[in-house]
């Protein structure tokens, strides 16, 4: 009997291309509404559900489905991807407000507690796959590590944002006005003094979730909390709009899908388009 191919095994089936979307402007639009949409809807099952355990299980069940949704398609699927990313945003943000409302860590606790979480999650690919480039994103494993990442993320944003905002006592806006600086300073490092691309990148990808989320409780919180009383719920509902939209045009336009790369040597290939080359896969 003729083996069954490794790319076919078992039930999620190895991509055939790269898994994640190539960035464009309208992809760090879309991940800042995504966070900002993701805080105030966690928010808004968390309080106004009135029951902390039914809203955790709301957010784990459409965590799950857009788990399987992405794992189960072989090539990037805006749909399935943007879907995935609002789920993680939904429930990073009930994870790391459980960490600090009931096992009672402080917002600089939680917030160097998910820190180490994404260096350790960053120094795991690395090690084992010699590259963090998300145009390397064409194999399961790397996807794993990829989620994992962007899980982190969210949720080390979500605790910072929070840190800034109570913590330290600047307030929802100031955060948010601060983190819109913030997020300019790998893009700036970049174009003019040749960071490496893939460290300006995440760099900004962290930042984007309290920049969202922090402008996200400016809107949807009450004037005590030092928002404007939106609500949580409006605020979900209006970025949910909002990325349905963007998303659907990215489905029909397909102009944020990666260009074929040379799976075979992929070191070489992702770390050219990252603007590093010269870096080869050890």
């Amino acid at each position: 009997m003729t083996p069954v191919p490794s790319h076919r095994r078992g039930w999620f089936a190895e991509p055939v291309a790269a898994k994640v979307p190539e960035i464009t402007f309208l992809f760090w639009v879309i991940k800042i509404l995504t966070t900002a949409g993701g805080e105030a809807t966690s928010d808004y099952l968390a309080l106004d559900l009135g029951s902390r355990f039914v809203a955790g299980c709301i957010e784990a069940g459409i965590l799950v489905i857009g788990l399987v949704w992405q794992f189960r398609t072989r090539r990037y699927k805006a749909a399935a991807y943007w879907f995935l990313a609002y789920a993680i945003a939904i429930f990073g943000t009930g994870v790391s407000d459980a960490l600090h409302l009931f096992v009672g860590i402080p917002y600089a606790g939680t917030t160097a507690l998910w820190a180490i979480v994404l260096a350790l999650v960053f120094w795991l690919w690395y090690r084992s796959e010699h590259t963090l480039s998300i145009h390397s994103i064409f194999t399961t494993r790397r996807e794993i590590y990829y989620w994992c990442v962007v899980f982190a993320t969210f949720a080390l944003g979500t605790a910072l944002g929070d840190f800034t905002a109570t913590a330290a006592h600047l307030g929802y806006l100031a955060s948010g006005i601060m983190f819109g600086v913030v997020i300019l300073i790998p893009a700036v490092l970049w174009r003019g003094f040749g960071l490496n691309a893939v460290v300006a990148f995440w760099f900004a990808y962290v930042v984007t979730r309290p920049l969202g989320a922090s402008f996200a409780d400016y809107v949807s919180k009450p004037h005590s909390l030092s928002g404007i009383n939106f609500g949580d719920g409006p605020t979900a509902l209006i970025a949910t709009i909002l990325v349905a939209v963007l998303v659907g045009y990215l489905a029909v336009a397909r102009n944020d899908i990666q260009p074929p790369v040379n799976q075979a040597q992929p070191a070489r290939s992702t770390t050219v388009r990252d603007g590093v080359a010269g870096r080869e896969r050890a």
